[in-house]
């Protein structure tokens, strides 16, 4: 029991991702094989969530300043590229004089990418979702075998 609760959010995401790819291989009702492809996406989505997930991590946020003028980008013309400045670095090494331990910030592109992820699976879920209601219509049926017979008639 000792060696299954660390991994427990692991073995959730295998099986919803199993039930997902179960739905979309074996049932043969259309409407059935989109919740499938929605419940997989949801289990690679927490498995992502799950990788990038460390204990007692802070957010990776450390400036005082707006990044622009940090940057020197405020007052640079337009089509420019900004210019170092080592009054800057100065400046920085003293507000920073122990910049953070990188191991112990989170990472945000998971999050980002997972943000993202979750946008195409909707999207993808409604397609999927609209060409079935349009097969619907035309035959009657979600059954994709009642459907095959009635193509081939």
């Amino acid at each position: 029991m000792e060696e299954i609760v660390p991994k427990f959010n692991y073995i959730v995401v295998v099986i919803l991702m199993m039930t997902g790819l179960w739905s979309m291989l074996a049932q043969s009702n259309l409407i059935k094989k989109c919740i499938g492809m929605a419940i997989f996406q949801t289990g690679i989505i927490l498995f992502f969530i799950s990788i990038g997930a460390k204990d007692n991590a802070s957010i990776p946020i450390v400036a005082k300043e707006p990044v622009n003028q940090a940057l020197g980008q405020a007052h640079a013309p337009e089509g420019s590229q900004p210019q170092a400045k080592p009054e800057l670095a100065a400046a920085k090494a003293k507000d920073y004089p122990n910049p953070p331990d990188v191991n112990k910030l989170t990472n945000p592109l998971t999050q980002i990418l997972m943000l993202t992820a979750i946008v195409v699976g909707v999207a993808t879920l409604g397609v999927g979702l609209a060409l079935a209601q349009k097969v619907y219509q035309q035959h009657n049926s979600f059954d994709e075998d009642e459907i095959l017979e009635n193509q081939t008639k």
